[in-house]
């Protein structure tokens, strides 16, 4: 696999992508790779204080403010992190990405795909990764599982779960969208089984 490549995990809520982004950087540093990790919405200072918004209680958003908002991070996160990372030969690995503001404020939000493609366009100045690998999962299984890891669910976990299954839906038309550039692994399964998956996917032995 060559140095710059840059792979994204996302999905529903409690889907696990978390645990298999630390694995996955975990497996390539062990085979001697550079790796970064980092995380949307957020990465850099300013984005730091964009998630603080965007995931705060009881604050009332709509769909398009939140994904001016989120773009507005991954603006940031590119020109700060990413790109330099890759420049630098390094691979990196993000927790969420674009897929996700296609499925959650594009999807389930009701701002449509089109209008997302527009604003990720120019967030991401033609940046897109390698591979995004989508971890499926019933949104009310996922909700379970963060319930029963946190103390409290931020905004967007609070919306309801008819909203978190248009979110599922959208991840799996995303796939269906980009093509060879996405992968869904169904997330049901062992922690094991799918960092197995992923370095299968990514072709690591």
């Amino acid at each position: 696999m060559p140095s710059n490549r840059f792979i994204v995990l996302d999905g529903v809520e409690g889907c696990g992508k978390s645990t298999q982004v630390r694995l996955l950087a975990e497996a390539l540093t062990d085979r001697g790779y550079q790796v970064v990790t980092t995380h949307e919405p957020g990465g850099t200072p300013a984005g730091e204080r964009i998630r603080q918004v965007l995931l705060e209680p009881g604050l009332a958003i709509n769909a398009l403010t939140e994904a001016l908002l989120f773009c507005a991070s991954r603006a940031e996160h590119i020109a700060q992190v990413i790109r330099p990372a890759l420049s630098d030969g390094n691979i990196v690995v993000c927790d969420r990405f674009s897929a996700a503001t296609a499925a959650y404020q594009g999807y389930a939000g009701g701002l449509g795909f089109d209008t997302f493609w527009e604003l990720d366009r120019l967030a991401a100045d033609g940046l897109q990764p390698d591979m995004t690998i989508i971890l499926d999962l019933d949104p009310q299984v996922g909700r379970q599982r963060k319930i029963e890891e946190s103390d409290g669910a931020d905004r967007i976990e609070q919306k309801s779960i008819e909203y978190h299954r248009r979110v599922r839906e959208g991840f799996l038309q995303y796939a269906q969208r980009v093509g060879s550039a996405a992968v869904v692994i169904d997330a049901a399964r062992s922690i094991e089984d799918i960092h197995a998956h992923i370095l299968q996917v990514l072709g690591i032995e």
